[in-house]
């Protein structure tokens, strides 16, 4: 048995989900807790590593016995009251939100169907400190004919396409394909600009660059043409720069089965 974890996470004083040995990681705080509250070696895997300062809405992890020897009936707190025992025993900026139990065979990245990323930019002419590292502060408005350009930029994105020229430079993945399935501009009620984009999968960086690239457009610093000539050729040098981490955020992530997910 496995107990899959749906997680909320202010990533601004960490260096990103995967236990590093220099620096503190948000998978590190996970084992040390979870061993503390059950009494036993945990090991904790989780469904994507996230760049350092990166936040969570949905982020999924397993949870699991280090050991095989501690047997299958390993978890004394019901499932559906986990997230208020484990809560108690981790800092305030990461919360359990739900639990479900899961098979042994299953993979918190390898079952993933699809994610789903979303960058958060304000555009008021004065930087707002609630917001600082929380979302981007672009110091221009972005009119209703820019998000128009933005939304005509998400529509290239989709689709499957080689994203080298959306990854960041000496990167060491070797098959930068990836299918896109959904990429929208939206301006949010509380005046916020939201960029979300779903995929089977994204190359480090690739979702701050798409971000930066569309500022770039909207700016006037690249052309369409450019994101266009990026896709077609992966050409890292015609796309955007790379938006901050602090805007950035994980906020859905679909499986092959459905996940009962338990939180009362």
């Amino acid at each position: 048995m496995k107990i899959l974890l749906k997680l909320k996470f202010d990533g601004s004083a960490y260096c990103g989900f995967q236990a590093q040995a220099n620096g503190r990681a948000i998978q590190n705080i996970l084992t040390d807790s979870f061993s503390r509250v059950l009494g036993f070696p945990c090991a904790v895997t989780g469904c994507s590593r996230t760049d350092s300062g990166v936040h969570a809405k949905a982020f999924c992890a397993a949870l699991a016995p280090a050991d095989i020897r501690v047997g299958d009936n390993w978890c004394p707190v019901p499932i559906s009251k986990f997230h208020r025992v484990v809560n108690r025993f981790l800092p305030e900026d990461i919360s359990v939100i739900g639990a479900a139990v899961v098979a042994d065979d299953f993979h918190p990245r390898y079952n993933v169907i699809s994610k789903e990323y979303e960058y958060r930019i304000y555009d008021t002419p004065a930087r707002d400190p609630f917001l600082n590292g929380r979302a981007y502060h672009a110091v221009r408005r972005i009119s209703a004919d820019d998000e128009i350009l933005m939304n005509e930029i998400c529509s290239a994105f989709v689709g499957k396409h080689d994203f080298s020229g959306f990854m960041a430079t000496g990167s060491k993945i070797t098959d930068p394909v990836r299918t896109v399935f959904n990429a929208s501009v939206r301006r949010e009620p509380d005046d916020i600009l939201v960029f979300r984009v779903e995929a089977d999968g994204f190359l480090y960086n690739m979702v701050r660059i798409m971000t930066g690239t569309l500022l770039d457009v909207v700016y006037g610093s690249r052309s369409l043409g450019d994101v266009l000539t990026a896709i077609r050729t992966g050409d890292r040098t015609k796309a955007g720069f790379t938006a901050p981490s602090a805007g950035l955020y994980l906020s859905n992530v679909l499986y092959d089965r459905e996940i009962n997910w338990l939180a009362e």
